[in-house]
């Protein structure tokens, strides 16, 4: 059986915990922040874990020797 190739883009995008969950930067933050209220800006500041199913997908499609 080959080797794997770790996708270019997932490398930039996600990081494991130590525990593997897979940590991603918060989406919906680009533009038009001023229509946002401050509640959601400060929520969505940092990274957040991804939910169980699309950790998942990271750790076996996008990055099989990731974590």
């Amino acid at each position: 059986m080959p080797k794997l190739k770790t996708k270019s883009s997932a490398k930039k995008r996600f990081k494991f915990t130590a525990s593997g969950l897979v940590k991603a930067g918060q989406a919906n933050k680009r533009h038009n922040m001023r229509k946002r209220s401050k509640r959601q800006i400060r929520s969505q500041r940092g990274t957040a874990v991804l939910p169980h199913m699309e950790g998942k997908r990271v750790a076996t499609h996008y990055m099989p020797y990731g974590g």
